[in-house]
């Protein structure tokens, strides 16, 4: 299987695959730097317009937006205290306060080579780990399959954090709108209310968009950009191979990384718990901890490096599995379903060179941060941030509603979407997670059809669920994830009692 990883080498480096890459990691590090944007409502604004395009192409984009965005997050982290992205929190701690004394451009080139560092350690796992892991599941058979989903679903639900009941009905609102349609066996209309549009079931795209881009856009419009932070235009910037020599945290970034990878392979952690372990990891074994806070750039190095080594990690039960690890992941594994991209153990023997090809882009996307963030992000992207917020919030919107209604060319899309957006807007306001939402459309009717035809196989017999030792090891996982957080609460509550 590593051959196939060699082979697909030469495919990425064709000129438009290459130039995905390229131009996704500058409109990453572009949408990281406004405050409210981030690679989620990037790549889904994206998806839309890849129909026409070579999946490599497409890919390639998204693998460099996600990469550009989360180092393009320490822009305003550092510059204004105000994370670009989620995941720069931490960033902001020790940024900030370099970016007060006059090294705000050092600041951002920790930021970008510890981004970099991150990337490419997590490409690596990607590599390594996600290529056998497919080989274990391509013996799966449709109950266990089956199993895979409900397991998937389980751990968005009760690991994403916050109140497992909001994440129910995210999935099941999910699950619901992926029955949409007609039935795939016997032809019955399914809650399609009369809609001929809605006989082909609801496309993914337009739920991401509709879900992922809509929200951000209206908060952007309601909240002003305050201005009181570093000037953009004094940073005290010198060239990155200067800067280079004074950065000496192999330490940190060796550590950072891995817990990045681990937490990115995690279904529901995310880059920003990953950065905040991090850091309090190299904070504690920090020879100076009180320094830590003031301005310390091992603390930008450390916040950085974790969150972008989750990046490519997040994929690799996504792609082997179908279980995506982040948000953006889930946006992602729809961006494969629009080029006909089953994630799943068969993803590798069917389209090893697209996979595999897709593997490289992150690895070149990452080392390409280096190139573009640490020569452009002082000069240009800081100075993104005196845009209007309400022009950018416009600009977004009509990519919107152009790459929607480009879909099938029909309004009846676009007003999906915007209903699809509204629904986002009050579960963001209500704090129901929309990554379930997401994962209920992918999984649902994998779950459904695995399902129908396992029964199939065994005549009706539900037993069949039941009857080999993988299933029984899935259903014991599942039921572990379900159960796992309840007895560990009570378990904490009743320490504290006592």
């Amino acid at each position: 299987m590593y051959s196939d990883l060699l082979h697909a080498l030469p495919n990425v480096f064709a000129l438009t695959n290459f130039a995905a890459v390229v131009i996704g990691v500058i409109a990453g590090i572009v949408v990281g730097a406004m405050p409210g944007l981030s690679a989620t409502m990037a790549i889904s604004v994206l998806v839309p317009f890849t129909f026409g395009l070579e999946p490599l192409v497409a890919l390639g984009l998204m693998a460099g937006i996600y990469n550009g965005a989360m180092y393009g997050g320490a822009i305003p982290a550092v510059l204004l205290r105000i994370p670009g992205t989620p995941a720069a929190v931490a960033t902001t701690f020790d940024g900030y306060p370099m970016a007060q004394k006059g090294q705000g451009g050092f600041a951002l080139q920790v930021a970008v080579v510890s981004s970099s560092i991150g990337g490419i350690a997590s490409a690596f796992a990607l590599m390594l780990l996600a290529p056998p892991l497919s080989k274990v599941t391509l013996l799966f058979g449709p109950s266990e399959v089956f199993w895979v989903a409900v397991f998937g679903l389980a751990s968005i639900i009760f690991l994403l954090g916050g109140n497992p009941v909001k994440g129910l009905i995210s999935a099941c609102f999910g699950v619901f709108v992926s029955v949409i349609g007609s039935d795939p066996i016997y032809g019955n209309d399914r809650f399609t209310f009369g809609q001929l549009e809605m006989l082909d079931g609801i496309n993914i795209v337009i739920l991401l968009v509709g879900l992922y881009a809509l929200p951000p856009v209206i908060d952007l419009l309601e909240t002003p950009l305050k201005t009181d932070g570093v000037n953009s235009s004094n940073l005290g910037t010198e060239p990155i191979w200067k800067a280079l020599p004074r950065m000496k945290y192999w330490k940190t970034w060796i550590r950072g990384s891995l817990i990045g990878i681990w937490i990115g392979i995690l279904p529901g952690a995310g880059g920003s718990m990953a950065a905040f372990m991090s850091y309090n990891e190299a904070r504690r074994t920090s020879k100076h901890p009180e320094t830590w806070g003031e301005g310390e750039p091992e603390g930008v190095a450390a916040a950085e490096v974790a969150n972008n080594a989750d990046t490519a990690s997040a994929l690799i039960p996504a792609l082997t599995l179908g279980i995506p690890g982040t948000a953006v992941a889930a946006v992602m594994l729809g961006g494969l379903l629009v080029h006909g991209l089953q994630p799943g153990p068969m993803l590798f023997r069917d389209n090893p060179d697209i996979v595999f090809g897709f593997m490289w882009q992150f690895l070149f996307g990452a080392i390409l941060l280096v190139l573009l963030g640490g020569s452009l992000a002082t000069n240009s992207f800081a100075r993104l941030l005196n845009l209007p917020r309400p022009l950018l919030g416009s600009v977004i919107i009509v990519l919107m509603l152009i790459g929607v209604y480009s879909i099938h060319g029909r309004m009846f899309d676009v007003y999906l979407m915007l209903g699809f957006g509204a629904i986002g807007w009050v579960m963001d306001r209500l704090k129901f997670p929309l990554p379930p939402v997401v994962l209920g459309l992918i999984l649902g009717g994998f779950a459904e059809e695995n399902l129908r035809l396992a029964l199939r196989i065994g005549r009706g017999d539900p037993m069949i669920l039941f009857q080999n030792t993988t299933s029984l090891i899935l259903v014991a996982l599942t039921i572990a994830v379900v159960v796992g957080p309840t007895l560990k609460k009570r378990f904490i509550d009743g320490r504290k009692e006592v």
